[in-house]
């Protein structure tokens, strides 16, 4: 599972092939949450209030990229690395 971005100790991975809908992972510390990328919602798991902020934050600002690397990581290609949020 490459990790697309790091930021502020939250890792953000996609997987290869993964299931629909378009999301990513998000890390942090123990938690760990699923995130929609079109819906910007968690689909599973959790993270604390504050880095959710974050990861939502980072995540509308770069949708697109995100969008393009889910469609890199359905057909097995190696996706971008995204900017982290500053």
């Amino acid at each position: 599972m490459p990790t697309i971005s790091t930021f502020y100790g939250i890792l953000i991975k996609m997987f290869f092939n993964d299931h629909l809908p378009a999301h990513f992972h998000a890390e942090y510390a123990e938690f760990k949450a699923t995130i929609d990328i079109e819906k910007l919602e968690i689909l599973e798991g959790e993270l604390p209030r504050r880095a959710l902020e974050l990861v939502l934050d980072w995540a509308e600002l770069h949708k697109e990229a995100l969008l393009e690397d889910w469609n890199l990581c359905q057909t097995k290609r190696q996706p971008k690395k995204i900017e982290p949020l500053r």
